[in-house]
This record gives structure tokens, C-alpha cells and sequence, in this order.
């Protein structure tokens, strides 16, 4: 099985903050943790502006399947409220390999 690397990348809406965002974002954690396939989360953000949400899934079904999910949670109207629309794009790539601290 390959796990996939979904890759979101989007800039926020011009009156939200990070701090803001951040708490946003925290809404999103049970949701996330106790998705089927679930491995590794993190948010990132440049001082461009651009912000890069990474998750790490077991397969492709358990990475399609939340983001199919995603939208339909009570938390998702403020995520993309927070988010500026034409700046958002989506990867889900194969994991080929990795390397971690000793």
C-alpha cells in the first residue's frame, strides 16, 4: 500500500489573521485524527503569504474519502470563509519515500 501526500496550498482571506486561522484550523482535528488512513498533519506558512496544509494518508481511498467528507462538516464554512478562493490548489501524490531524524 503507498500512502498518499495531500497537498493544499492557499492564501487567507484579507481580514483574517494567522492567529485566527490557526484556531480555525483546530476545529478541523477530530475530524482529521479519526479519519480512516489517518498518519501526519501539519500547517505551514511562508512570509509570502502562502500556506501549505499537509496530510499524510495510508492509501488513496482513505485520502479521497475525507476530502470527500470534509465539506460536509460543520466546521468546513468557516475554513473556507477563511481561506481566498482563487488561490487554493490540491495535490493528493504517492509517497515514494522518506527520511526522518535518527
Amino acid at each position: 500500500m503507498t500512502q498518499i501526500a495531500e497537498t493544499v496550498t492557499f492564501k487567507l482571506a484579507a481580514d483574517v489573521t494567522k492567529e485566527d486561522f490557526v484556531n480555525i484550523m483546530k476545529g478541523t482535528e477530530s475530524f482529521v485524527r479519526n479519519a480512516d488512513g489517518f498518519v501526519f498533519r501539519r500547517l505551514s506558512a511562508g512570509d509570502d503569504g502562502l500556506w501549505t496544509d499537509t496530510v499524510i494518508w495510508a492509501d488513496m481511498d482513505c485520502a479521497q474519502a475525507a476530502a470527500a467528507a470534509f465539506p460536509k462538516q460543520d466546521f468546513a464554512s468557516a475554513v473556507m470563509a477563511a481561506i481566498a478562493p482563487d488561490t487554493v490548489t490540491m495535490r493528493h501524490d504517492a509517497i515514494h519515500w522518506t527520511i526522518g531524524a535518527s
